[in-house]
């Protein structure tokens, strides 16, 4: 069952008049103002409009080597240049002001409301201000770090960029202070489900703090022990806290089934619906960007996923060339077939995937499955929930920095963390031994893991670039699956490999420059503003 908070979520800021410009530019004087702040009311409406940021579906996927769409991209080409604006710039300090807000005027409320109350929705505010610097330090690097309301007088306006390491400091002292002050997820009951809980800021930390330990171990820059540590510390907490578990049916995490207070697997999620009947907030993810060919998968994915017997098809006995689309699924990974779909799957109508269109939308031969749903594609709308941050990440992140940090990691660890995902994609444990005995690499196969778990959910693009491999990974060809002509058309596409896959887009049309594209170039306007900001490195 969907919880009442997006309704809330919907009528406070009705209530309250607010658009995010207004509550960007709410007045110290204004009348509204200083009669707010008096009440846990007030500060939950307040609250609630920082959870318009969590992120709704997106493509962010054909910025990697995961996905590509029907048009280019200039981030994933290499070919863009920098904005005049940037709505990932601005938007950061949207939420970030609206956050700075709360917290310094929290306090209003204290003649009627607890210490305990007003922490709790403190902690609520930190949690975003620290999601809102992360994604601003995660693309730009070195940003200003505002932690008090601005006006037009304030010097901070004209102040430069802060570092990299002065930034995550600060968000690990808001995340510190959330997971101390925030309930947990089972207190909040299916009432306040889809608000932070305790383990949510520390699930988050760990995701934070493995980006930029991993990062600035491979960039070769700051303190990459200390920052791996605390993604250790942050996954195994979370761990330890028993709180959550992985939800059962893979396929069913991304549909109606998988929603709710009863999958414990998901930590921070964006809500949707209630219903199609009750459309506070719906989405056409499926058949605006999945169906309509906008985020096609790649055969680099495609490949990713292992035989059942734990090897990569270069490697295990049980891979066969295929020789029709259905082949491709065979003896693997239970996640392909949950995320790739296969013949005979559900499409549009009462058509199946590949019965029409061929290659004209799905032009790498191979389609997302994840959120498809033929009910909603019928009624062209829908309200499955997006997982934004789920437990199986934290896993992922327990292994990997476990990993990065000893050089190791014991059979045990694995078993706490990757094993539980293999054997929910039914395939063979990862153990010390399997990886000697058949020429693997462990930190390849930790890394496998978090690709094939987390694929199609906005993740792999960041991993290149933290793992300083993006340089590599962009370059190459984007390739699809086999072409099998009897399936896909007696037209053959536009190129074909001499082996026989399809040819997307050639190398000479991709390129990454490592000299530059590791970090994203500053809003041009922002630097007209503010002279004392300098613009990355080559841009």
């Amino acid at each position: 069952m969907k919880s009442k908070f997006k309704y809330i979520l919907s009528t406070c800021l009705l209530f309250l008049g607010m658009t995010a410009c207004e509550v960007e530019r709410l007045p110290e004087t204004s009348i509204s103002d200083a009669t707010f702040w008096r009440s846990e009311t007030d500060l939950i409406a307040a609250t609630n409009y920082l959870y318009t940021f969590i992120p709704g579906f997106n493509g962010d996927d054909v910025w990697s080597d995961d996905a590509i769409g029907l048009i280019a991209n200039s981030i994933s080409d290499g070919s863009r240049i920098a904005p005049s604006t940037d709505g990932n710039y601005n938007n950061a300090y949207l939420l970030i002001r609206a956050a700075n807000n709360i917290i310094e005027k929290s306090t209003r409320a204290s003649a009627n409301t607890s210490a305990a109350v007003i922490d709790r929705y403190v902690a609520e505010a930190r949690f975003f201000r620290a999601w809102g610097y992360y994604n601003l330090v995660q693309r730009y690097g070195d940003v200003p770090l505002i932690l008090k309301i601005l006006d037009d007088t304030s010097p901070e306006l004209y102040a430069p960029a802060n570092k990299r390491e002065e930034i995550f400091s600060q968000i690990y002292q808001d995340l510190d202070f959330a997971a101390l002050k925030l309930p947990t997820m089972a207190s909040l009951g299916t009432g306040n489900f889809g608000r932070i809980s305790n383990t949510g800021a520390l699930a988050f930390k760990a995701r934070v703090a493995l980006f930029e330990g991993t990062r600035a171990k491979f960039h070769n820059y700051g303190d990459a022990k200390m920052h791996l540590s605390a993604a250790e510390a942050a996954a195994k907490a979370v761990i330890d806290s028993k709180q959550h578990t992985l939800f059962a049916n893979y396929f069913d995490l991304f549909q109606y089934a998988g929603e709710g207070l009863a999958n414990k697997e998901n930590i921070i999620v964006k809500q949707y619906g209630v219903s199609l009947i009750d459309r506070v907030l719906i989405h056409s993810y499926y058949r605006g960007t999945i169906e309509n060919g906008n985020k096609n998968p790649t055969k680099s994915l495609v490949d990713s996923y292992l035989m059942s017997d734990g090897l990569p098809t270069t490697k295990s006995p049980l891979y066969k060339t295929p020789t029709t689309t259905s082949e491709v699924f065979t003896n693997r990974d239970d996640r392909l077939i949950q995320t790739v779909m296969k013949r005979g799957d559900p499409y549009i109508f009462t058509k199946k995937v590949f019965d029409v269109a061929n290659l004209v939308f799905q032009k790498t031969g191979f389609c997302f499955r994840k959120f498809s749903n033929i009910d909603d594609w019928n009624t062209q709308a829908s309200s499955i929930d997006r997982p934004v941050l789920r437990y199986a990440e934290v896993l992922l992140a327990y292994a990997e920095a476990k990993y990065e940090l000893d050089g190791t990691i014991s059979d045990a660890d694995l078993d706490l963390s990757v094993n539980l995902l293999r054997a929910r994609g039914k395939i063979a444990k990862l153990t010390n031994a399997f990886v000697t005995t058949n020429g693997l690499s462990m930190r390849e196969e930790i890394r496998r893991e978090r690709r094939i778990e987390l694929a199609q959910e906005g993740h792999r693009y960041w991993d290149i670039i933290r793992w300083k491999t993006a340089e590599v990974e962009l370059a190459k060809p984007v390739l699809g699956n086999f072409f099998f002509k009897t399936e896909f058309g007696a037209s053959t596409p536009a190129a074909v490999t001499p082996d026989g896959f399809i040819l997307v887009t050639a190398a000479n049309f991709r390129r990454f420059d490592p000299a530059k594209d590791y970090l994203w170039p500053l809003p041009l306007n922002e630097i007209s503003l503010n002279p004392a900001l300098k613009q990355n490195p080559n841009w």
